[in-house]
Parts: C-alpha cells; sequence; structure tokens
C-alpha cells in the first residue's frame, strides 16, 4: 500500500527547517541525559598498593576486613580502580 502525503502551503525549505528543529531538540534532549560508559579499569594487588600508598600486606587485610573488593581471574588478583576510589572517600568520611 503506497501513499502521497501532500503538504498544503508549506515550502520545502519551510518542511526542512521543521525536521531540523524537531531533531535538534531530541537531541539536545539525548544530550541532557547520555553520560558515556566507561572501560573499567582493573588493577593489580601492587598497582592498588602504589594508589593508596601502603604496602601489599595492607591491601590484603583491607580486603579480608571487606573494605576493598578483590577479583580474581588465572590465579591473579585484581581491584577495579573506581571502587578503590569509593573506599578512599568512604573511609575518610568516617
Amino acid at each position: 500500500m503506497s501513499g502521497t502525503i501532500q503538504f498544503i502551503n508549506t515550502t520545502p525549505d519551510h518542511l526542512i527547517s521543521e525536521v531540523e528543529k524537531r531533531l535538534d531538540l531530541k537531541i539536545n534532549l539525548l544530550k541532557k541525559s547520555f553520560t558515556p560508559k566507561e572501560p573499567i579499569e582493573y588493577l593489580t594487588r601492587h598497582e592498588t598498593a602504589e594508589l593508596l600508598r601502603v604496602n601489599v600486606s595492607s591491601i590484603n587485610n583491607y580486603t579480608k576486613k571487606g573494605l576493598l573488593t578483590s577479583y580474581g581471574l588465572s590465579g591473579r588478583v585484581y581491584y577495579k580502580r573506581k571502587e578503590v576510589e569509593s573506599a578512599i572517600i568512604q573511609l575518610n568520611n568516617q
């Protein structure tokens, strides 16, 4: 089923202008609510210790106490940078 749409009292330029305005509004709404995803950065125990300026045994103790969450892969231990940074903020607020 094919049909024809007629635009009365509308020039092609006016139609293009109206479509552009509506698209701009939609794009601006999307920009306001859009937050790009950052890739998850994983740190080793040593990198985490360097970031916190403590030794690796302190990192192990923080993990055992539940202050830091560790993630394992193939026998290696990693920490998510964002979670480590959040733990710093939480410790400072206590």
